[in-house]
């Protein structure tokens, strides 16, 4: 440097980088100081114990292998061909479903420690299912020992939101047509006071039987006669490219969904008026399709488990208490977890964030696939249901490119210059950036019966993701 130039440096007002503590950047402001927060922290937050595991996944031969790997399952992921093949009872398609058995959403959970909305949706279900008299008499049962509780992602299943499914309702039966398998949902309720969302009063309980006697023979009898299935990828490319993030908006996905249904509906056998009612339920809320992407998303995630030196992760998921993940390379696929956490956004009329329960559901294999929260930028007007600016639904879908493998070049954002999807969530890079996936959610009231609150941004807690990289570097 010439000694122009020192000499220009030094009559210069000084502007200051703070990094990683923003109380600085706040005290320099208040002294006239011209500074900028660089929200920065060591990998791992530097603790000893994560910079230690990533001490041994960081050789230059490992770090090989984990690019393969990874490669590898967003491959797999991105190439997956998932359709809509049917639709039929749990107890029918569901492995390993028994009568005595309630799927809930999120890593494994007892009754004693489930939240107020889930525990509201299993008494609604036992009630549906004739194995309780009541509520009263299912707050019984339930704690009875006698009804098996299990995740829906250990039967190849998803649940929104409670994620509460029992033996008689009907599932969507989602194909992985390139590696061969299959993935299940139940069926949307549409309304916010629903048993997803924790509400079991006798009007839900009224919609479930409709939807088990009328709704759910329908659509399998619907579906019965598309031979070829209905492609969901294709479909899903589509809604995006309407305006849809396909987590929480679904005005395009169910239109083109009910769309695609309509021709083989109108040539079953059931009443004109039967067919009036799934139309007009349908016609009740956009959330039909929501589901539906679910199922899509689980499908084309589990074709990328068990993939040795994988970091991708295949499951994000939530039962109200805890948050639990899982990587594709660690052995036997085991749980994660981590404290559930606060879901912050716009709360409906006449509640407050104190009555809002912890994130909840299984809905965030949306963002595990790269839709949802992922997909913000292509579905702007999201923002007035979860909260925040245009300017932060872009922000977000950029940001998830630095924790995730590769753009899915299927699934694209218009607004973004048509960028791919960002796919395939590096459990690694999220260690070592600090940087946790976006999620945008529904709300549940903490208190059982009462249902949807609101909408917002949450995130997955570190902590499941530093035992994740933990447990990775250990089998090394």
């Amino acid at each position: 440097m010439t000694m122009s130039k020192i000499t220009e440096l030094f009559q210069e007002e000084p502007v200051i980088i703070d990094l990683g503590i923003e109380a600085f950047q706040e005290e320099l402001t208040e002294q006239h100081v011209e500074a900028n927060y660089l929200n920065w922290a060591p990998p791992g937050q530097g603790k000893a114990t994560i910079l230690a595991a990533l001490e041994k996944i960081e050789t230059p031969e490992n770090l090989e292998k984990i690019k393969r790997a990874n490669e590898e399952a967003v491959n797999r992921i991105i190439s997956s061909q998932i359709s809509l093949i049917g639709y039929d009872q749990a107890i029918n398609v569901v492995p390993g479903m028994t009568k005595n058995m309630i799927l809930h959403a999120g890593p494994p959970i007892t009754w004693e420690k489930m939240n107020g909305p889930m525990k509201g949706a299993v008494k609604g279900a036992l009630v549906f299912e004739g194995l309780a008299k009541d509520l009263d008499d299912a707050e019984r049962v339930a704690a009875s020992g006698e009804i098996i509780f299990s995740p829906c992602h250990e039967h190849q299943c998803v649940g929104s939101m409670a994620g509460v499914t029992s033996a008689s309702m009907y599932m969507h039966i989602v194909e992985n047509k390139t590696y061969g398998n299959l993935a299940f949902t139940n069926l949307s309720e549409q309304m916010s006071k629903i048993l997803r969302m924790g509400a079991n009063d006798e009007s839900v309980i009224e919609r479930l039987i409709w939807m088990r006697d009328t709704f759910g023979p329908i659509l399998r009898d619907a579906m019965k006669l598309c031979k070829e299935g209905i492609d969901l990828k294709l479909m899903l490319a589509q809604a995006l490219h309407m305006g849809d993030e396909c987590h929480n908006r679904n005005n395009a996905g169910t239109t083109l969904l009910i769309q695609a249904l309509t021709p083989y509906i109108i040539q079953t056998d059931h009443t004109i008026e039967e067919m009036k009612e799934v139309f007009d339920f349908v016609a009740s809320s956009d959330y039909f399709s929501g589901p539906t992407w679910m199922a899509m998303c689980k499908a084309a995630l589990d074709s990328a488990v068990g993939i040795p030196y994988s970091t991708v992760v295949t499951t994000m998921a939530r039962n109200g208490t805890e948050f639990g993940i899982h990587i594709s390379g660690i052995e036997g696929n085991p749980w994660f977890v981590g404290p559930s956490q606060k879901v912050i956004g716009p709360m409906f009329a006449g509640y407050k964030p104190e009555d809002a329960g912890l994130d909840i559901g299984d809905s965030a294999i949306t963002e595990t696939y790269g839709i949802g929260g992922f997909a913000m930028a292509a579905a702007p007007a999201i923002v007035a249901l979860v909260g925040g600016t245009i300017e932060d639904a872009l922000r977000f879908s950029v940001e998830m490119q630095g924790i995730t493998t590769a753009e899915n070049p299927n699934i694209t954002i218009p607004t973004l210059d048509f960028m791919g999807v960002p796919s395939g969530i590096d459990s690694l890079k999220v260690i070592q950036t600090n940087t946790l996936p976006i999620i945008n959610t529904a709300i549940a009231h903490k208190e059982a019966g009462i249902g949807m609150i609101g909408a917002g941004i949450t995130h997955p807690p570190m902590e499941a993701f530093e035992k994740a990289i933990i447990a990775f570097s250990e089998q090394l």
